[in-house]
């Protein structure tokens, strides 16, 4: 695709640094990303009597956990990088729903602060959380509702893209929805910041967790997957 139809699609949302160019011809052609794991879903073996399947659904953060937190687990990485909260809703049935998963760990909302696919409100991420957790438990699916993560300036400025407060604000109705729908509401943001933004020895890059961030991440999901399964 030639420069001037990738600018005109990506009119009005953030530019993406020329190393994502690859994501973005793959927006182009699958924005939903349903190719991305469906070779995968159909080769999975059948749940073992008793076994709890849970679903990580999400995007750079989801995708970026590292092996060996899902090894010999039966836990399904279903994170695509730069996805927003309305791509994750078209795949929701592929990739959470069709696996027939006990949990599902719903991580969305910072790329669609920082306008990843184009400018959207606060009441459009909230409208596609919500249709998601009300397809997870018409099905039966337990929900765990992730909280947006914090960001820091600490080596590339992110703050501009993803507010504080904006952060925060979402966080708020995450955590009200989540007990409102009888979900489990897994606080990452508390874990990872200094009450304002995340500890620089726990990210890359001011937005991506390092594997220290992840190894604080770790047990607040298990936690998160347990207090679900226990409901």
């Amino acid at each position: 695709m030639g420069r001037l139809l990738l600018a005109a699609l990506l009119a009005g949302s953030a530019m993406l640094p020329a190393q994502d160019m690859p994501a973005v011809r793959m927006l182009l052609s699958d924005w939903g990303g349903l190719t991305r794991y469906g070779s995968e879903n159909t080769e999975l073996p059948a749940l073992k009597p008793g076994e709890k399947r849970v679903v990580f659904l999400g995007d750079d953060i989801t995708e970026n956990w590292g092996e060996e937190f899902f090894a010999g687990k039966p836990y399904l990485n279903r994170g695509i990088a730069h996805q927003t909260s309305p791509q994750m809703l078209v795949r929701f049935r592929q990739d959470v729903i069709a696996l027939d998963p006990a949990v599902v760990i719903i991580q969305a909302g910072t790329n669609d602060i920082a306008r990843l696919t184009g400018p959207g409100t606060q009441g459009m991420i909230i409208e596609n959380i919500e249709s998601m957790v009300e397809l997870a438990q018409l099905h039966g699916i337990k929900v765990v509702l992730a909280s947006i993560m914090p960001v820091c300036d600490c080596t590339e400025t992110q703050t501009v893209q993803r507010p504080i407060g904006k952060i925060r604000g979402m966080n708020a109705w995450l955590r009200d929805y989540a007990q409102q729908k009888g979900a489990v509401y897994l606080d990452y943001y508390s874990g990872l910041t200094d009450d304002r933004e995340m500890k620089p020895e726990l990210t890359t890059d001011g937005f991506l967790p390092n594997a220290k961030g992840y190894s604080v991440m770790a047990p607040l999901a298990e936690k998160a997957i347990a207090e679900a399964l226990s409901r």
